[in-house]
């Protein structure tokens, strides 16, 4: 009996191996004929290795919620963030009505020293336009080494004509811990992006209390 059964696990086993191999060579074979199809027949250019990150970003995106494909820039941003300080300028910067705004200016960095303000409309950045140009890239310009100046061309309501604002890059901080008591008995935390950082100013915040 022993004997029997135990022939059996190995020949299921086998069995379940090779449907397994069959199925992922198909699924391959699928995967690899579907691209040669969007090569030969897309309408606009676009590389291999472009089909190939779209397919990545989007197999990832896909998978959890918590699973991200990252290309060199966007890992380089990641590490910046997860870093806690940059050099830039030291403002938050969004899309309104199509057009790239300064959402505000972060207290005490150049760019609030400089002047910027909140709900000014960004034209161009260093002589390039903003036009159609994403918030990524925006944010990829902006940023860069400290000390570096950088012009920015702005639209600000009341005034009659756009306004080149010039900027020196300086060390900007990300405060990632958000601390304050409550009464006598709570300390309210609040995290607000994860850094190398936030460990150390958590306990510096729970200390203080």
């Amino acid at each position: 009996l022993n004997l029997f059964s135990t022939a059996n696990l190995l020949a299921f086993s086998k069995e379940t191996k090779t449907s397994g191999e069959a199925t992922r060579i198909e699924s391959l074979a699928k995967f690899t004929k579907v691209i040669s199809i969007v090569e030969q027949y897309n309408v606009d250019e676009i590389t291999i290795e472009e089909l190939m990150d779209k397919a990545l970003e989007g197999m990832m995106s896909n998978l959890d919620a918590h699973s991200n494909y990252l290309k060199q820039k966007d890992f380089k941003n990641l590490k910046v963030q997860t870093n806690g300080e940059f050099g830039g300028l030291g403002i938050t910067v969004g899309i309104r009505d199509g057009a790239l705004t300064v959402i505000a200016p972060i207290e005490g960095t150049p760019a609030d020293k400089a002047g910027l303000k909140s709900s000014d409309i960004i034209l161009k950045i260093n002589e390039k336009s903003t036009l159609n140009m994403t918030i990524d890239e925006a944010v990829s310009i902006m940023r860069g080494k400290v000390g570096d100046p950088i012009e920015i061309t702005i639209v600000r309501e009341g005034e009659a004509k756009p306004l080149k604002i010039n900027i020196v890059r300086g060390i900007i901080t990300i405060e990632s811990v958000y601390a304050k008591s409550i009464g006598n008995d709570i300390q309210y935390i609040r995290v607000t992006s994860f850094d190398k950082k936030v460990v150390t100013d958590v306990s510096k915040a729970i200390k203080k209390r």
